[in-house]
């Protein structure tokens, strides 16, 4: 009697496990007849079920599913999104399950290529025709300004496909433009284990997040020499050695990199301005107004270098004339006419390069300021009221005050 029981038993437990697998068969057949809804029902009970949840092909079926559904919406909403993002987790359970081999089994069906374009029902619905629609549906959304959308389309592809250049970049790009630096470093950062890639463009906005958005110079000047080694002769992160090495308080070194990078690029204006900015600061100031002038001669067009030049003169004018009032009164008598007139050189000198500066930077209310500070000084009446009237219309009347 024991042995009828346990039979009979046996032949229920047979008879529940054929019938979840007709669960799943039958997932599988809406599926390829595109009722959906359906056939990701059936796969869910499935997947609840001791005998069929331990099955890769379960899985494999679900995400192929998922895959279908995240296709057929065109509406590319962060709904949308999820069941794509579903899909991926659904696929790489199917593939862990089975063994995490891409070259047999299961393995190889969850990887097959997709090739896009062929009629829909030749598509594998692989987890490469998931990275390919949502890439898609990237495009689509960037096309729409959706930029937000674009991204985490472009994230769900690039997890699929952690060696395509052109999803990373992308999403990298998105990334950064959105203020979303962690992800902007992790897309990045991949584009830099791929081999044969032209890294460059990598580099520049990785330093960029690291020394802006991370307050990390350190970081940023280890990622420049890492760089460097790759494109030693490239100009723009010359220069960012160069500022990095002077956020980080290493003078020797920054005049050092200086020096190397004028030996390859002598008219290179940004590296002039920080030479002569090194020099300003350990005191060599004919050096540093030197440099400033090669600057604007090198760009006349570079605001920092126009700026910077006549501010040195300046400088140097308030110098002249703080020496000449420390003097005693005999002494001063003396030498207050030829020293008044070296400090207003200095202030004529340095007209034409602070105007050149509101030309570049015509809302420029500091440089106008400036301006009618030195055109009072030398008592040019016509040109100080020109910038007392301009600084009036964009600061109020009472902007002298402020």
């Amino acid at each position: 009697m024991k042995k009828l029981i346990l039979s009979m038993a046996l032949i229920g437990a047979t008879t529940l496990a054929f019938g979840q697998k007709k669960v799943v068969k039958s997932a599988s057949k809406n599926y390829k007849k595109g009722d959906l809804e359906v056939a990701l029902s059936e796969i869910n009970a499935a997947t609840q079920d001791p005998e069929t949840s331990e099955d890769p092909e379960t899985y494999f079926i679900k995400a192929q599913i998922e895959t279908k559904m995240f296709g057929s919406d065109s509406t590319n909403t962060a709904q949308n999104f999820e069941i794509g993002k579903s899909a991926y987790e659904t696929f790489m359970k199917s593939f862990e399950m089975a063994g995490s081999n891409k070259e047999d089994g299961i393995g190889e069906d969850i990887w097959e290529e997709d090739v896009v374009g062929v009629p829909d029902n030749l598509r594998p619905y692989s987890i490469n025709t998931l990275k390919n629609t949502s890439f898609d549906k990237a495009i689509e959304r960037y096309n729409e300004d959706d930029l937000e959308m674009a991204y985490h389309f472009f994230d769900l592809a690039g997890d699929i496909a952690p060696q395509d250049t052109t999803i990373h970049y992308n999403a990298g790009f998105l990334a950064n433009d959105l203020g979303m630096y962690e992800e902007a470093k992790k897309h990045f950062n991949m584009l830099l284990e791929v081999d044969d890639y032209n890294k460059l463009n990598t580099y520049y906005f990785l330093v960029q997040i690291l020394s802006g958005q991370d307050e990390n110079p350190e970081g940023a000047y280890d990622m420049v020499m890492a760089a460097r080694e790759d494109y030693p002769g490239d100009k723009i992160l010359a220069e960012y050695e160069i500022q990095l090495l002077l956020q980080l308080n290493k003078m020797d070194e920054a005049m050092a990199s200086i020096q190397n990078a004028l030996k390859n690029d002598p008219n290179n204006a940004s590296i002039l301005l920080r030479s002569g900015y090194l020099k300003e600061k350990s005191g060599d100031m004919e050096g540093a107004l030197e440099d400033y002038k090669k600057s604007v001669e090198a760009d006349p067009e570079f605001y920092d270098g126009n700026f910077y030049t006549g501010a040195l003169m300046l400088d140097r004018a308030r110098e002249i004339l703080a020496e000449l009032n420390a003097l005693p009164d005999d002494e001063w008598e003396e030498k207050s006419e030829s020293m008044g007139k070296a400090a207003d050189d200095y202030y004529e000198q340095a007209i034409p390069y602070f105007t050149k500066a509101l030309e570049i930077q015509p809302d420029n209310t500091d440089v106008m300021e400036v301006l009618f500070q030195v055109h009072t000084r030398l008592k040019n009446e016509a040109k100080a009221e020109e910038y007392n009237k301009k600084l009036i219309e964009l600061k109020g009347p009472n902007w002298i005050e402020g």
